[in-house]
């Protein structure tokens, strides 16, 4: 199964970009003739839990260095290809090291609230904006990039809103921030002005998240989101270690949201021994701005 899905995704890469060949010393590393873009194709089937497990080889992800890379995640009835930009995580890479065999280990989860990619003693991160073959074109075409703006805290935060509106969740937003949300950029929504019951002892550090998606008709918090525009990534990691230590059966999804110049920042930070210890370094994820604004491009009504 997995050379038939390999060979199918081949065989798609040269319908739409041409002739492919296969680089040296490895069975997974691909190069479009032509040009400079190398692809590192991964499979796994799908287990328990709509998860897949993968192993990056170090000596693999070396060749992506200093090239236009992706590394592109397959599994058995994907609708779309998942495309991961190596230079997004190659700092991420070089400040951990690989397990006794010479790999790293990923796992992707399928969630409700948006795909996670994971990676062993670094963290979690949204790819929800990863899917397609857009992600490739855009690397073919750099000047795709000046369609992305530039994002403020609040557009983020009407950006995070409207994903979580199209996905049938309610909306938690800061009463103060609520004026400042930009509807050019998604339909209106409505934000809730009282927070789910049963979590009082959090209450005023929930108050003060940027944005909360609530499961609809009930008082389960499914996702909260810090925006680290300016502000230090390590308030906004306290603000969820908080949360997790004073209601772990909470269990929500934890992001951080920052420019992708911050995401080594991140690292460092999850993994001070403090968010060790709680465990919130397995719980929390980065999520990059261009992928939230790829992210409500693919989704948002038509």
């Amino acid at each position: 199964m997995a050379n038939d899905i390999k060979k199918l995704f081949l065989n798609e890469l040269r319908r739409r970009y041409g002739s492919v060949r296969k680089l040296d010393k490895s069975q997974s590393l691909f190069e479009i003739v032509n040009s400079s873009i190398r692809i590192y194709i991964r499979y796994s089937r799908v287990h328990r839990g709509f998860a897949m497990f993968y192993g990056l080889r170090y000596e693999d992800l070396i060749q992506l260095e200093g090239y236009p890379s992706l590394i592109c995640f397959l599994w058995d009835n994907q609708a779309e290809p998942l495309f991961i930009p190596y230079s997004d995580y190659e700092e991420v890479f070089q400040t951990s090291s690989p397990a006794s065999d010479g790999q790293y280990k990923a796992k992707i989860f399928l969630e409700d609230d948006g795909t996670e990619l994971y990676l062993a003693r670094s963290g979690r991160f949204n790819i929800e904006g990863n899917f397609g073959w857009n992600n490739l074109d855009m690397l073919t075409d750099s000047s795709n990039l000046k369609n992305i703006p530039e994002l403020s805290h609040s557009q983020i935060q009407t950006l995070l809103g409207a994903i979580g509106k199209y996905k049938g969740f309610d909306i938690w937003i800061p009463s103060n921030d609520r004026n400042k949300l930009d509807w050019t950029l998604s339909n209106r929504f409505d934000c809730c002005n009282i927070l789910p019951f049963g979590f009082e002892e959090v209450k005023k550090i929930l108050q003060e998240v940027d944005v909360i998606w609530i499961q609809r008709g009930s008082n389960q918090i499914r996702a909260l989101f810090e925006v680290e525009h300016s502000t230090p990534i390590y308030s906004g990691l306290l603000r969820f270690n908080d949360i997790h230590l004073v209601a772990p059966d909470l269990k929500p999804r934890f992001s951080v949201v920052s420019n992708d110049t911050r995401r080594s920042l991140f690292v460092r930070q999850l993994n001070r021994p403090t968010f060790q210890s709680s465990g919130l370094n397995e719980l929390c994820t980065f999520l990059e701005y261009v992928n939230v604004f790829g992210w409500h491009s693919r989704i948002k009504p038509i």
